[in-house]
């Protein structure tokens, strides 16, 4: 592998330096870094992050290769800046067994564009009903260390609590996707004054807030490590943060829409703004914004989910929940965290790679941009401005709720181990 050497760029938002990478590591950072014989990036203005990991990421193979592959899925990762992705288990089959996490793991090391570890069930088929081969997945090539039935709670707290106290032996995370399925029967949108007006089943708050209520109990007792996906109310950050206030070990994530889009766009019915958890109200989205500040929230995690175009271009009751994620996030944390002035970049590197990285113990990601580490770094250029043209988007779905929205900030480079996978913000 060349040498490259990044020139004039600002290394978490700070003074510009150099960086020079020899390999698969980052070989130096100073000023003034002789280029030799390296390929050089004219990098002034733009901002230099370790690469972006997901916690939670919908890349449906095997099964739905409809919406998304492992080469597409991992395509769009890299485009968005992430250099690490968590796959998450609700694909045909379910990955609850050694071999289809391989399955996974393996399609992601072919892909090439970026890490693929993928996210074991806690379940058998997701069903909430027996737990999943949690160890024989952890010991499998995959080395899984975070399950999760996401798209499904485990809403029996018995089963809950056997997850917990299995994963505990090889420091392993239950990643719950909070949701007490008999408050949210027939719900289509968050309980509140616009699904009242329009006449849409309502999603209670407290449907969210009860599991994790639940849970944070459950982990304390156990002596176990739980992560809360796609948190999206106010009520849930402030029993997160009653949990970490008790010293107990809980973690958890938002996603860019929860920060930025609120329940009133479903007055529009287009379904492009169904999603699980719903879009909130105003005070939960602010909400959302000073706990990802003050560090109650630890990490962004896209839920990055894709839908073919038939699923979501239908009446809103039949259409499929989520969204994609991946090619956004980072502009969209741009505009809701750093533009607000809720975090700086070094804020939004903890926040998108080192701490999700530590969640899902994943070695070689989210590390500091110095001398020795891996080169696994993403170059943005902050001051960009564009509207999101889902045509151009790497992954294999188009369900965006951006789609015409002006969005800051644009990825121009990423780095995996050295390897550029993303030039002038095009795929390598």
């Amino acid at each position: 592998m060349s040498k490259i050497l990044i020139r004039g760029a600002k290394v978490l938002g700070g003074d510009p330096q150099d960086v020079l990478i020899d390999g698969e590591t980052i070989a130096a950072v100073g000023t003034g870094l002789d280029a030799g014989d390296a390929t050089m990036i004219e990098a002034a203005g733009q901002v230099l992050l370790p690469g972006l990991v997901d916690l939670h990421t919908h890349l449906r193979e095997p099964g739905r290769e409809d919406s998304e592959t492992v080469l597409t899925g991992t395509k769009a990762a890299a485009s968005g800046g992430f250099t690490a992705v968590h796959a998450m288990a609700n694909t045909f089959p379910v990955a609850d067994t050694a071999g289809v996490v391989e399955q996974v793991w393996r399609l992601g090391k072919e892909s090439g564009y970026c890490d693929v570890q993928p996210v074991g069930a806690v379940t058998v088929g997701l069903e909430g009903k027996q737990l999943a081969e949690l160890g024989a997945m952890h010991d499998s090539a995959a080395g899984v260390k975070v399950f999760s039935d996401d798209g499904k709670c485990v809403d029996d707290a018995v089963i809950m609590r056997r997850a917990l106290e299995y994963v505990k032996a090889f420091d392993g995370v239950v990643a719950q996707h909070a949701q007490e399925p008999r408050l949210t029967e027939g719900a289509q949108m968050n309980e509140g004054v616009v699904s009242a007006e329009l006449g849409l089943g309502g999603w209670p708050a407290v449907a969210e807030e009860s599991i994790i209520a639940r849970d944070v109990l459950l982990a304390a007792h156990v002596g176990s490590r739980v992560h809360i996906c796609h948190l999206s109310t106010a009520g849930s950050v402030e029993i997160v943060r009653w949990a970490k206030s008790k010293g107990w070990n809980v973690t958890a994530e938002v996603t860019p829409h929860h920060l930025l889009l609120t329940d009133e766009l479903v007055r529009s019915y287009n379904p492009v703004y169904k999603v699980n958890p719903p879009l909130r109200t105003e005070a939960d989205v602010m909400a959302l914004r000073e706990a990802l500040a003050d560090g109650t929230i630890d990490c962004v995690a896209t839920d990055h989910a894709p839908h073919p175009h038939e699923d979501k271009d239908c009446e809103w009751a039949a259409a499929a929940m989520g969204m994609v994620g991946l090619e956004t996030a980072l502009s969209v944390v741009q505009q809701t965290m750093v533009e607000t002035g809720l975090l700086d970049w070094a804020g939004v590197a903890d926040r998108m790679s080192a701490r999700p990285a530590a969640i899902g113990r994943l070695e070689g990601h989210g590390r500091p941009v110095s001398a020795g580490e891996p080169a696994n770094l993403t170059l943005v250029d902050p001051a960009y401005r564009g509207e999101v043209d889902p045509a151009g988007f790497a992954s294999r779905s188009r369900n965006t709720p951006y789609e015409g929205r002006e969005l800051p900030g644009r990825v121009t480079h990423t780095f995996l181990r050295g390897r550029a996978t993303v030039v002038d913000g095009k795929l390598a």
